[in-house]
């Protein structure tokens, strides 16, 4: 236990401490990513209850043994609808898609190219693939070309990406990427998560661009509004991913309540795509007040909108000041973010208003 007091102490002492807390109600709040509202919509919730009503509270195994449920297939279904795709695959969470698709699919042979602001659920499954790992400059196309010119080798080539970063709200230069990986005869890998429900009528970026990713991986906890993950391909990846995905082979099925929450947030979206494009108007007007009052939004083009303080203390004192004039922007340092780019994340939802954005403004242009 001494190098965890030790490391702890460190932590402390560089302001990059974290600790759980709950939040008080009634707060604007800027820190969530349930981008669309719709974690308490009335039909999502109702078709979370009917699933349970109807199945009970767990899948009961995992799903190559007794937890495969019809609504787990039901929910592929409209994922590959709502993606474009041929097919998908449901995991129990963004993270061990992202993880399962990447060791699956590369191997000791092969070489990962990946943007080096990618989340950590693509880090961790190229780490565990055990292919050799290449980090191109974020968002640098040039970069990414240099590395896949002097790589060679008898193995396969997958370039990953996030479309929409996370920390920095900017989108991933998505055309080019599939040019290059056509030029070098290259998968393509493509996270959604921040972008499912909010661009391409809900499909994502991908589908907005009219890119054809070869395999995109997502998450139903975001703009979904609920739990669970997806990767959403070609049925010949599909069976790959069944037989090879080790954190879908060995991990219990989605609860059925989960699967039935995301089933009723997609039909939602589906009846009302232009929230998407009406969250990302709001968005701009938020990076319009900010640029007023001289802010550093580091190129966000997203719902996600980031202040860089590049002090950690000092996103500290600005999320503590923010929520004692009742705002919510938890501070985001490293590990998360690149260290000396500490910042606030502000996440923008449909449940913010103009008003709402007007104030926060004037809040930070006082502070």
């Amino acid at each position: 236990m001494k190098n965890a007091e030790s490391t702890l102490r460190d932590l402390e002492n560089k302001g990059l401490i974290r600790k759980l807390r709950i939040h008080p109600k009634g707060i604007l709040n800027f820190s969530t990513n349930d981008y669309l509202g719709l974690s308490s919509h009335p039909l999502v919730k109702k078709r979370a209850i009917e699933a349970i009503e109807l199945l009970g509270t767990g899948s009961g195994g995992s799903r190559l043994m007794a937890g495969n449920l019809q609504l787990h297939e039901e929910l592929e279904q409209q994922l590959a609808r709502l993606t474009g795709t041929e097919t998908s695959l449901v995991f129990g969470s963004g993270f061990l898609a992202n993880t399962g698709v990447l060791s699956a699919l590369a191997g000791r042979d092969d070489a990962v190219f990946a943007d080096r602001l990618n989340h950590a659920s693509l880090v961790d499954g190229a780490t565990a693939s055990r292919a050799k790992t290449l980090r191109y400059h974020h968002c640098n196309v040039n970069h990414l070309f240099e590395l896949l010119q002097r790589t060679s080798g008898k193995g396969c080539k997958i370039v990953v990406t996030d479309s929409v970063f996370s920390m920095d709200g900017d989108i991933a230069p998505l055309r080019e990427i599939r040019k290059l990986c056509d030029e070098f005869d290259c998968l393509m890998v493509v996270d959604e998560a921040h972008a499912i429900g909010v661009f391409g009528s809900g499909g994502g970026v991908c589908r907005e661009l009219g890119v054809r990713a070869d395999v995109i991986t997502g998450t139903l906890s975001k703009a979904l509004g609920g739990y669970g993950g997806f990767a959403a391909c070609s049925r010949v990846q599909r069976e790959f991913f069944i037989n090879r995905s080790r954190s879908f082979v060995y991990s219990t099925g989605l609860p059925p309540a989960s699967a039935g929450a995301a089933l009723g947030a997609i039909e939602v979206i589906q009846e009302n795509s232009s929230n998407g494009q009406s969250l990302l108007q709001l968005a701009g007007f938020f990076r319009k007040e900010l640029a007023q009052i001289g802010l550093d939004f580091s190129g966000s083009a997203s719902q996600i909108v980031p202040v860089v303080t590049a002090e950690s203390f000092r996103a500290l004192s600005l999320s503590k000041t923010l929520e004692e004039n009742g705002i919510l922007a938890i501070a985001v340092r490293p590990p998360t973010v690149p260290a000396g780019t500490s910042r606030l994340r502000f996440s923008l939802t449909t449940a913010h208003s103009a008003a709402d954005i007007l104030k926060t403004a004037a809040v930070l242009g006082a502070i």
